[in-house]
């Protein structure tokens, strides 16, 4: 009864979420008991695991939890895709997006291209971050922050599932930190890693073909260290599992028919056993090569949008991200720790073209073409200092200021106007937060961060393709300020066993973008226009970890409400997006199970469902569901870990969607209902002489399904299905 209560204050606004909430409660009183009595059976059952391997329990780096040597009592769903798993996921498939929604279910299903927009975290978009410096653009949200640095620099991928303002504005549906390769941890030692790939459709077409390369080299002398590396890419056409060629995406761009380049050192400096300087310089561009256009599908007939050879006109659509980061850690300041970072990230994004008729408005050019360009510079400070044992009492405090400069226009390349002003946000964000260990197995955490945020706007000129041509708009300065708690409660039961509930806020503003370059009224101000209230999402948890060893378990149910929520609705005239601010209510439970049968042997499974309603018609209830673009469907991963010999592993992994169905006021929408899928892969690893031969095949069955962006956004341009069977065979050697 008392777990019932606590869940009854979580306000469960339906049958369909109270009934998965009901089969994740009777899994987690199931689960504890299994739990008290797993180490001894397994003990016992010698046939089954005479020698369990362990696995590592999950440690978050202070990039991405913003504590140092924080661990798993983090009362947070987390999620760690270490270097083994990279490296297998990425034997498959280069896409960082569908990487992520290969192991995290929760995540939306990759659409397999430039873009991510619609690919959420729990319903909400994530944080993209690397190495602690935020990628996103959200002034005027581009949709292309999870492209911005090569996989082969990666070393591993943090995720924190849930809203939460640790690391600032964005991160209403989570933190994605991707942290970059490190150098060796032995003094004197180096390493050369060298990887080739090279991959194809099946069968094989001869435009299909794509091929990759990387070097990374990595020293540590005495006080200093280095790793650096190089890479290259470039993707052929992709092709779905019936041979079709799958459409490119003229617009917002694409992975298939483009290359890439990433140039990557990073390098530090042990001052001595306390203090380090570090700093980390990437530059990445993925650049469209424009070979091939949309020929456009009919989703009422189920017919599929393809690519036919000769580009678009203009320039293929492109990433061009270039950052630096300097990182001063001294663990022994004033008897704390102290971390400071600062950060600059330049980031361009150009769109592919499209015509505008009489843009000018004066018949100069009736059909005049152009292409738009994301350029966004972020300049910004963190700083923390951490101390434990306050006052005597197992209690550590964090105090914290973040300041940060995002200044993101939105330029039109030939007619050399821009379509969103420069737009400036700045922002001061002091914080504490605070663990305090009650008992020797029960933590209290809490935390404030307070954002004071303005947005500058100069004076500007709407573009005369607007409706009623330019119109001139007079700037302003609006400001906000927030202040977004966090607290939480973690009971280590046993060594194996976590149980938690928190509550945290995060936060975003709106895409202001959309609003400002719109404007067809005369006589508009900015503060009248902009709504700089932010987009502020709180996420309730309460969940449960278990690792032994042997076994990995964890099971977790979330709420997150927005009383002024943001939705992407389709805007049928303009064929595009615009913002909608309107209450949201998400609900899901997530879980996940793996066990080390031997030491050769791994089997797991993992599985999440969500709901997700907004507020139709402004009376403060919500009534209709969230849209595709906005929320993923339910889905179950399962995957098989086998280790045949010293020299043979591999690793088959199975991922199902489920069907979805969407209400708009009870009434079920037909033209964006989702038809499940499922695929699986296949990696395999063999140790030659002379370095590693990977195989992976990414949809090994063969299985011909839509997309779940298509699905449920039925456009005649975007209506593709998902790749078919794809055949990846890469040597990769480190020596």
């Amino acid at each position: 009864m008392r777990v019932i209560r606590i869940y009854d204050l979580f306000l469960l606004p339906s049958p369909h979420f109270f009934q998965m909430t009901s089969h994740l409660l009777r899994a987690s009183v199931l689960t504890t008991a299994i739990c008290a009595v797993l180490p001894a059976w397994a003990q016992s059952s010698t046939n089954l695991s005479e020698e369990p391997t362990e696995l590592d329990k999950v440690t978050v780096s202070a990039s991405t939890s913003r504590v140092p040597d924080s661990e798993a009592a983090l009362p947070n769903t987390i999620t760690i895709i270490d270097r083994a798993q990279l490296e297998q996921q990425l034997a498959v498939t280069q896409d960082l997006s569908q990487v992520l929604a290969n192991l995290v279910p929760s995540f939306a299903p990759s659409r397999q291209k430039m873009t991510n927009s619609g690919e959420t975290l729990r319903g909400r978009k994530p944080l993209y971050l690397v190495d602690g410096a935020p990628q996103s653009t959200p002034l005027r949200e581009g949709g292309r922050d999870g492209h911005t640095i090569d996989p082969a620099m990666i070393e591993r991928i943090e995720v924190i599932h849930g809203a939460n303002a640790l690391q600032g504005l964005g991160a209403s549906g989570g933190i994605i930190n991707i942290i970059t390769k490190r150098a060796p941890r032995k003094d004197g030692a180096s390493f050369h890693d060298v990887k080739v790939a090279t991959s194809t459709a099946h069968p094989r077409e001869d435009d299909g073909t794509g091929y990759r390369a990387s070097y990374l080299f990595g020293t540590r002398r005495r006080a200093f260290d280095f790793v650096g590396g190089v890479s290259y890419a470039k993707e052929g056409l992709f092709y779905d599992a019936d041979g079709g060629a799958i459409a490119v995406s003229d617009v917002q761009g694409d992975l298939m028919d483009a290359r890439s380049h990433d140039l990557f050192a990073k390098l530090g400096w042990t001052l001595d056993e306390q203090r380090r300087l570090q700093l980390t310089v990437n530059r990445y561009e993925l650049q469209g090569d424009n070979d091939y256009h949309t020929v456009d599908g009919v989703p009422a007939t189920g017919q599929l949008a393809t690519s036919a050879p000769g580009g678009s006109e203009g320039e293929g659509p492109r990433n061009r991200s270039t950052s630096l980061n300097l990182d001063y850690s001294d663990l022994d300041l004033a008897g704390g720790a102290l971390q400071a970072q600062l950060y600059w990230v330049d980031f361009a994004a150009l769109y592919g073209g499209s015509y505008w008729g009489d843009f000018w408005r004066d018949g100069r050019d009736p059909n005049w073409f152009d292409q738009s360009q994301n350029n966004s510079e972020k300049l910004g400070a963190k700083l923390s200092w951490s101390r434990g044992e306050l006052f005597g009492l197992p209690l550590r405090a964090t105090f914290g200021l973040d300041l940060a400069r995002d200044t993101t226009a939105q330029e039109l390349v030939y007619a050399g106007l821009n379509w969103v002003p420069e737009t400036t946000y700045e922002s001061i964000s002091p914080f504490i937060q605070a663990e305090w260990w009650l008992t020797d197995s029960v933590m209290l955490t809490g935390g404030l961060r307070h954002e004071r945020g303005t947005l500058q706007v100069d004076d500007y000129t709407t573009i005369p393709a607007n409706a009623g041509g330019s119109k001139f708009v007079e700037g302003g300065s609006p400001t906000t300020s927030e202040t977004l708690p966090n607290l939480g409660l973690v009971w280590e039961a046993t060594d194996a066993l976590k149980l938690y509930a928190s509550y945290a806020e995060g936060y975003t503003v709106a895409d202001v973008g959309r609003v400002l370059r719109g404007i067809t009224q005369p006589g508009q101000r900015v503060e009248s226009l902009v709504d700089l209230q932010p987009v502020i999402a709180d996420n309730r948890e309460v969940g449960l970890d278990y690792d032994d060893g042997a076994w990995m378990v964890h099971l977790a149910a979330y709420w997150s409400d927005s009383d002024l929520g943001s939705r992407l609705a389709f805007d049928s005239a303009t064929q595009s997006y615009n913002v909608v601010r309107e209450r949201t209510e998400i609900r899901g439970v997530e879980g996940s199970v793996t066990y080390q049968i031997t030491k050769a042997t791994r089997l797991g499974a993992s599985y999440a469902a969500s709901e997700g309603r907004y507020d139709s018609n402004g009376d403060d209830r919500v009534d209709s569901d969230l849209p595709g673009i906005n929320i993923s469907p339910d889905r179950l991963a399962a995957f098989w870990e086998q280790s045949w010999s010293g020299k043979f592993s591999s690793r088959l992994q199975m991922s199902h969607a489920r069907d979805r169905d969407f209400e708009y006021r009870g009434t079920v929408l037909t033209n964006n209902d989702f038809e499940g899928y499922t695929t699986v892969d296949l990696h395999a690893r063999y140790s030659l002489p002379v370095g590693t031969l990977n195989l992976g095949v990414e949809n090994l069955l063969g299985n011909q399904y839509v997309t779940y962006y298509s699905q449920t956004t039925p456009r005649a341009d975007t209506y593709t299905a998902g790749r078919g069977r794809v055949l990846t065979l890469g040597w990769s050697h480190r020596f």
